[in-house]
């Protein structure tokens, strides 16, 4: 989370960003893939193995167009977008995480939809107002 948050705060295209987002991809493979190792919550596949799926498609999308900037036509837009909406898939998850361990509600999917909306709703407005001066477009 700190370095997802880092590569997004910090100035963009130097040798700080391609480290810390290095150390983001990383960490985000490791981390979805340690998602595959947890069954005890239903016992067989389950929504949250869907989502490290979906969220290392996103660490993909904007890490490879990245490592090969010079064969992908509009690279810096697939790398803004992808390894944007990463990190604020990311951040959904703390939230959500954090809203059903703490509230005590014990209406679980309820407060996983409500924080992840927040939160996907506040990524997606940071992430258009920033996109035209971060990516050219």
């Amino acid at each position: 989370m700190v370095a997802g948050g880092l590569v997004i705060a910090l100035p963009k295209r130097g040798l700080m960003h391609r480290r810390i987002g290095y150390v983001y991809v990383i960490s985000m493979l490791l981390t979805n893939s340690s998602a595959f190792l947890i069954y005890h919550l239903f016992g067989r596949f389950g929504p949250f193995h869907a989502l490290a799926i979906f969220s290392t498609i996103t660490i993909a999308g904007g890490f490879v167009p990245a490592l090969f900037r010079k064969k992908v036509k509009n690279w810096l837009h697939w790398h803004y977008y992808f390894m944007n909406w990463s990190v604020v898939g990311l951040y959904a998850a703390f939230w959500a995480e954090l809203t059903t361990r703490t509230l005590p509600m014990g209406r679980f999917w309820m407060l996983v939809l409500i924080a992840t909306a927040i939160t996907t709703g506040l990524g997606s407005f940071f992430i258009r107002k920033h996109a035209k001066r971060l990516t050219g477009a």
